[in-house]
């Protein structure tokens, strides 16, 4: 019988599937974010407690059910690439200047940012005092190289603020702060489950190619979405001097006019003069935010076609299912 065409996945039996780890790397999330030093607690908790969708633990736990492993060391990893996430969130609101979080006021605007930088690192180093534990070097060395592609990333994005940057570099650093470390999380479950290097490289493909949809939605959705949905205000990215798809696109094909007014918006890192609705108009002109959708779908496409090969199971299932909740979500 062919379980990936019986029944229906839905989010919430995708949920299911992983509920119980979910909730055990919760419990880790909170345990490993205590440090007796009373600001480092407040602010960990204070990040938990915002929640998330924990997608990129969830990613870990199907991998390793995909591979067929059932240890305590899912549980594990899966709390460390939460907190390194986490700690990625916090520098990055940080140099982003960020009011606020999902909905709430950004950490920095509560702690300040000298001690929420020194939360981020302590944060980066307890992951990786948890991951050592695991006694696998190829574990460590894969998180090594990750966070170094990550702050690369931060850094590189830095130099770019403010800079009508190419399709090409775009694409280099959305795969660096945020594919790349959902390639990673897929990769970890392959190496607990001692799957071959093709196996395991097909699984980073997946992830690889699910990140780069997701990060594409994202900035999509920054454009089009309404505030409420977002948590934050809506164009963040090209408030903070950030190019994404859909402008990039738009920049490709305008008129010299239109290219000054995202320019503008660039530069002075604010809409005067130039309105939100002045900026949607040159995207809708030009088709932008559709072609943006339209790449998103092929790196969802791609990442189901990377895992075809692995024999038919719930994880599989659910592997196979949340590309198409990526690029068809709402927020």
């Amino acid at each position: 019988m062919n379980v990936t065409t019986t029944v229906p996945i839905t989010p919430q039996s995708v949920f299911d599937l992983v509920r119980d780890d979910l909730v055990a790397i919760e419990r880790e999330f909170g345990r490993d974010t205590v440090s007796s030093v009373t600001a480092i607690t407040e602010i960990g908790e204070y990040l938990r407690a915002g929640g998330g969708k924990r997608l990129r633990p969830a990613l870990l736990l199907l991998s390793a059910k995909l591979c067929g492993y059932e240890g305590l060391g899912a549980i594990r990893l899966g709390a460390v690439v939460e907190i390194i996430h986490t700690a990625t969130l916090v520098h990055d609101d940080i140099i982003d200047e960020a009011q606020t979080r999902r909905g709430r006021p950004a950490a920095n605007t509560q702690w300040g940012n000298s001690k929420c930088v020194l939360a981020g690192d302590w944060l980066y180093m307890q992951a990786f005092k948890i991951a050592v534990e695991e006694r696998n070097f190829r574990i460590l060395d894969t998180l090594i190289e990750l966070t170094q592609q990550m702050v690369e990333g931060e850094l590189m994005q830095i130099e770019k603020l403010g800079r009508c940057i190419s399709m090409d570099e775009h694409l280099d650093l959305i795969f660096r702060k945020t594919a790349c470390l959902f390639s990673v999380c897929m990769r970890l479950g392959g190496i607990l489950g001692g799957v071959s290097p093709e196996e395991e490289q097909r699984l980073a493909d997946y992830g690889r190619n699910l990140g780069m949809a997701f990060q594409i939605v994202d900035d999509v959705l920054d454009l089009t979405a309404s505030e409420d949905v977002l948590g934050k205000p809506v164009a963040s990215d090209l408030r903070e001097g950030k190019v994404t798809m859909p402008i990039i696109y738009a920049l490709e094909r305008c008129t010299p006019s239109e290219r000054e007014k995202v320019e503008t918006v660039l530069r002075d890192r604010a809409f005067n003069g130039v309105t939100h609705d002045d900026i949607l108009a040159i995207l809708n002109r030009y088709g932008s935010v559709e072609a943006a959708c339209a790449r998103a779908q092929g790196y969802a496409d791609a990442a189901s076609r990377a895992i075809c090969s692995f024999p038919d199971s719930e994880g599989k299932r659910a592997l196979l299912w949340a590309p198409g909740f990526v690029v068809e979500r709402e927020k």
